[in-house]
């Protein structure tokens, strides 16, 4: 546990089980520096323990990252529930989640995240006050979306030279929430869509509704684009399927998209600009956090602004380093949180 605790620099890492619901659950929080922690929460089955306490430590480092870079005051958490095999009652099991949050004291604030939903956090909201992204408060997706559109512009900018995305060729990889609502933001842009999911019917309904070209998941990553959008699960970028790309960018909603640093070496090495994920998928926490702290929409939609600004900066100063743009981001990140 202390390994994982310290390879994620975490500052605690809380651990709970309620057999009566069947919860078993992990709270990671990084840093409390800055302001209380932040991040959602996933609803999962995992292959062992280890790895979900693993993940959990992992996507918390990276909250903590995307808050600092995104001008809030805020540090980085993260809670994984671990989706048992058989399951009496989810509100019950949420419930007790919420008990869980609350015995923290509001050093951690949790929102939906993979697996769980608005209906979920109500559940939760019964318990602790210390749960945004609630039914009344609404879902972040479409404001990830927002700023991940916002970022892909800014990213076809810097890598092609127009932020025109008529007629450019973008490869969505994962369409859940974000996924097609990003889909349906890049066609409305007159991008052409390439789409892979796991689930036959989501991509269905992109071929249907988006006229985007189905690709089977497991040739996603080769086909030939202007832009590639991881909006799955992390991980996806490994020394093996990065010398498979064929785009000229990587910009998407996914978090932990590069399975390790030096991934972002060979991305560079390979003149393939990438946007480091903290930053452009950062819409959907500006909007939990504002919102979470009675914020206008209007306000939300002014703080989104900084999202392409952020990576404009990066993407000058990647230019100017001859670095990634990930190294570049961790070293303003860093700097923001460590001094």
């Amino acid at each position: 546990m202390f390994s994982i605790m310290e390879d994620a620099r975490l500052e605690a890492l809380h651990l709970a089980l309620d057999p009566g619901t069947g919860l078993k659950a992990v709270i990671a929080i990084h840093s409390t520096r800055l302001g209380p922690a932040l991040g959602g929460c996933r609803y999962l089955a995992y292959p062992d323990e280890r790895s979900a306490i693993r993940d959990a430590a992992q996507l918390a480092h990276s909250m903590s990252y995307k808050a600092a870079l995104a001008g809030l005051p805020l540090g980085g958490g993260k809670s994984v529930i671990i989706r048992p095999p058989h399951l009496d009652n989810r509100g019950a099991l949420f419930e007790a989640f919420g008990r869980f949050i609350e015995s923290l004291k509001g050093r951690y604030i949790t929102a939906v995240d993979s697996g769980t939903s608005s209906a979920d956090m109500d559940c939760i909201a019964q318990h602790t006050q210390h749960v945004t992204s609630t039914t009344s408060e609404g879902d972040p997706s479409p404001h990830t979306a927002m700023g991940v559109f916002a970022g892909i512009r800014a990213t076809a900018l810097a890598r092609l030279g127009s932020d025109d995305l008529e007629g450019l060729r973008v490869a969505i990889q994962g369409l859940g929430h974000v996924g097609y609502a990003l889909a349906e933001q890049l066609q409305a842009a007159g991008a052409e869509l390439l789409v892979s999911d796991l689930d036959a019917g989501r991509v269905r309904l992109a071929v249907e509704q988006l006229g985007a070209q189905p690709v089977a998941s497991d040739a996603l990553l080769a086909s030939r684009c202007d832009i590639l959008a991881p909006c799955g699960l992390g991980g996806i970028l490994t020394a093996e399927s990065v010398g498979q790309l064929r785009c000229s960018a990587v910009a998407g909603a996914a978090n932990n998209q590069l399975a390790s640093d030096a991934v972002a070496d060979s991305l560079q090495a390979r003149g393939i600009l990438y946007a480091p994920d903290y930053v452009i998928n950062a819409g959907g926490l500006i909007y939990v956090a504002l919102r979470h702290k009675g914020a206008s929409q209007v306000e939300i939609t002014t703080h989104m602004t900084k999202i392409s600004q952020r990576l404009a900066h990066i993407y000058a100063q990647a230019e100017a380093d001859k670095r990634s743009p990930a190294r570049i981001a961790d070293a303003q990140a860093e700097a923001v949180l460590y001094g």
